[in-house]
């Protein structure tokens, strides 16, 4: 029993026209999820207005603002006089944001700018938050001024407008350095310990529509809240799942993890420009500024009418958008939807054994067979990106987000596609097209029931193709007959059943591929390979009757084809610039000094200043990985220089006074034994201590860094169990490498890598700790 689950004649010209279906399914899914049109400055006043918004950005957003740069302060100075001048009732919270990773304690001194407006009748606090520092790198249009713009022009647009709530406005400090300015609201604040509803509003990209990506749990309120309120909502809960398995994390997750509820959005095209000199206003697309600001301005107007205490809800509801509609549900439905895509495809099983298309054996080979072209899929993906950092090593500074990366993707699509040919054609004539059919849409199925335990959201995007894509096989198998009509309405069958599964994966691996970049790749392949699984009867019309095997060369041609394709018209040039990492680092005890770039392989702007790579002139502690390319320089007179005095001494734990001169903007202490604990002080401020566990990487395994270090300087505290005596090095650190002699800036089609210790002058001094 061998059998297909259908035949019709002119099986090529049906199977085109059914793919051709799902193909117009895909593009128009990927039309209904885009931006919107920017208004101009003449939009009428209580609308959003990209034009005026832009005009915020152009007063403070076309320079780099790290946090404790004088651009910051500018910066500060301009939003919290335009709030002012708003009418809201504004503060300037300066603390100390306190963050640890393994083997790190981050600090540093914040500058918050707070904004109130007091609600006709409160049921709670609308809290509308984005930070307005930037990465060291570029000016941030994006990531975070657009979104920060766009709380100005909100404001604007709001004017007139009587609220019930309470509505606060947050724009954090040092959220590029480790979201210290969140931690510092919502730990010291009273309006960060109070709670309330919180909109947080960020970019991984320049451009894309404004994406809901993420919210706080018992979401349900919130969600139909913004499934009503706003006028082009965008995102899923597949989104959501998925980033709370990553290890990222934005002002956000301080937030929720301290009591507010709420939700975050993003977009996140054109990620190449992420934390570059290219994320400027040149590259900001306005219709992901209006979309943000659009958003924002009408959950800001329904939040601040609603009952707050409303939206309390005890479960989360699954979200997406099909066909320009947002569908939400319970997940109390996830695991009964799930239950009933595994009942549908066993009953397809069923139906076919009836039929003798299948016999058992053969669909238990075929169903565990599946998992082969997934991970031959994922492993193909994963291959070619191997392939292409090393044919181009500079992507691999870029992390997999490419500027052009079309032919790239369309690589990775075509080896989805040749994994499941692998698969397919050699058990095709031993099993038969209908087992594998129904046994590939097992996976599907049981990835569903997966899901429904460990991600419900996301449950969803493999629960309902499977599902429609098994009721179309049993419709086409029941409409089973020798007429022609027959024959069309078996072919709309199938291609129905799998407009779903059309309309989902597809998408899903889009926004894999704009948010993961090719570094990944193996998480789209995976993900198309799924959706082949789905079309596997349609794909079987497209077949030819002889020399099969043809196909996949084809596809493994093609796809070797696109390589070269995309090398070719991925190269870099001023519009779509090469990253290169680059610092100046000086010896303050020795007054050697040297160049020192993390670059794979340097480009020949860098290779001036690299040659080889020995790292021994090094100061101790300072080398952060294995391969670093190194260069004499010459010694930097005048820059600023670390100092530190033991100030006591009580057990494990040492105090000590840091200082780095008037023109560091941060100081790093590097220690040759883990630490376990370290606390940071400076005057006027709240001292904050934070407990380390684990062990930096590739470099000494504790490490302190102090960002936006006051001129006074700090106390610094540290808890090194065990060791009696220890080796401390002190790294002074200042922006920019233009007053280093001999430095010649990078030309056009160059630009910095995002690597946190880039464009620095780095001046180190190393102490000798001891017990006494």
């Amino acid at each position: 029993m061998t059998g297909k689950l259908f035949d019709v004649p002119r099986r090529a010209l049906a199977g085109l026209c059914a793919l051709l279906a799902l193909a117009g399914v895909i593009m128009l899914t990927a039309m209904a999820d885009s931006t919107m049109q920017p208004l101009p400055a003449s939009a009428p006043d209580g609308e959003f207005s990209a034009e005026r918004a832009l005009r915020h950005l152009e007063r403070f957003a076309t320079e780099p603002r790290p946090i404790g740069s004088r651009a910051g302060e500018r910066a500060r100075d301009y939003l919290a006089g335009q709030l002012r001048a708003a009418g809201l009732d504004v503060r300037v919270q300066r603390a100390i944001g306190a963050n640890t990773s393994a083997g790190l304690a981050s600090f540093g001194q914040v500058d918050n700018i707070v904004a109130t407006a007091k609600g006709s009748d409160p049921t709670g606090t609308v809290v509308i938050a984005a930070h307005y520092d930037s990465a060291a790198m570029g000016p941030g249009a994006s990531d975070d001024a657009a979104a920060v713009a766009a709380m100005l022009e909100t404001v604007r647009a709001l004017k007139g407008t009587a609220l019930r709530n309470d509505l606060v406005l947050l724009m954090s400090d040092g959220e590029e350095d480790g979201v210290l300015g969140a931690e510092a609201f919502v730990r010291e604040h009273p309006l960060g310990r109070k709670g309330g509803v919180l909109l947080n509003w960020e970019a991984r990209g320049v451009s894309g529509p404004s994406l809901m990506f993420q919210t706080s749990r018992n979401n349900a309120g919130l969600v139909e809240t913004f499934a009503d309120a706003v006028p082009h909502p965008r995102g899923d809960s597949t989104m959501g799942e998925l980033y709370r398995l990553l290890p990222n994390n934005t002002d956000f997750t301080p937030m929720a993890e301290s009591g507010f509820t709420g939700m975050n959005f993003a977009y996140i095209e054109g990620s190449s420009r992420y934390h570059t000199a290219d994320d400027s206003l040149a590259h900001l697309d306005r219709g992901s500024l209006q979309h943000h600001g659009s958003n924002m301005l009408a959950l800001t107007r329904t939040l601040g009418r609603a009952d707050l205490e409303a939206l309390d809800a005890d479960h989360d509801l699954t979200y997406f958008r099909i066909f320009g509609t947002m569908v939400t549900y319970p997940n109390a439905l996830v695991w009964p939807l799930a239950g009933l895509a595994a009942a549908a495809v066993a009953g397809l099983a069923v139906l076919a054994r009836r039929r003798r298309l299948l016999s058992l054996p053969r669909l238990a080979v075929a169903a565990a067979s599946g998992v082969v072209p997934l991970l031959l899929a994922a492993a193909l993906a994963q291959g070619l990106w191997e392939v292409l950092v090393a044919w181009r090593p500079a992507y691999d500074g870029m992390g997999g987000l490419l500027h052009r990366p079309q032919a790239f993707q369309a690589a990775v699509v075509i080896l989805a596609a040749l994994a499941l040919l692998c698969w397919y054609l050699p058990l095709r004539r031993r099993l038969g097209p209908a087992a594998l059919a129904v046994g590939a849409l097992a996976w599907p199925a049981a990835l569903g029931l997966l899901c429904a335990q460990v991600a419900p959201g996301m449950s969803y995007v493999l629960t309902l193709p499977a599902l429609f894509c098994a009721l179309g096989g049993t419709a086409a198998i029941r409409l089973r007959g020798a007429a022609r009509q027959v024959a069309v309405l078996q072919v709309t069958a199938v291609t129905l059943g799998a407009v779903v599964a059309a309309a989902l994966l597809p998408a899903l691996a889009r926004t894999a591929f704009d948010g993961m970049g090719l570094a990944l790749g193996g998480v789209p392949a995976l993900v198309l390979a799924v959706f082949g699984l789905t079309v596997l009867p349609i794909a079987e019309l497209c077949l030819p009757e002889r020399r099969q095997s043809l196909v996949p060369l084809a596809a493994a041609g093609l796809a070797v084809l696109l390589v070269p394709i995309g090398l070719a018209r991925d190269g870099f040039d001023p519009a779509n610039p090469l990253r290169t990492h680059l610092a100046y680092v000086m010896d303050a005890d020795t007054r050697t000094a040297s160049w020192v770039s993390a670059d794979a392989e340097p480009p020949a702007w860098t290779r001036r200043y690299v040659s080889g790579h020995d790292t021994t002139p090094l100061p101790p502690g300072y080398a952060r990985g294995t391969s670093l390319w190194t260069g004499r320089a010459p010694a930097a007179a005048g820059a600023a220089e670390p100092r530190v005095t033991v100030l006591g001494r009580d057990g494990d734990t040492v105090r000590l006074r840091v200082t780095a001169g008037r023109a560091a903007r941060s100081v790093t202490l590097r220690v040759e034994r883990p630490i376990a604990a370290a606390a940071a002080a400076a005057d006027g401020l709240t001292p904050v201590s934070v407990d380390v566990t684990g062990v930096r990487s590739n470099t000494w395994p504790g490490e302190i860094r102090f960002r936006g270090l006051p001129d006074t300087g700090a106390e610094i505290s540290l808890r090194v169990p065990g060791a009696d005596r220890f080796r401390l090095t002190a790294v002074a650190e200042t922006d920019g490498l233009q007053r280093v002699p001999g430095f010649v800036p990078r030309p056009k089609g160059v630009v910095a890598a995002t690597r946190e210790d880039g464009d620095l002058v780095a001046v180190t001094r190393t102490y000798e700790i001891s017990a006494r």
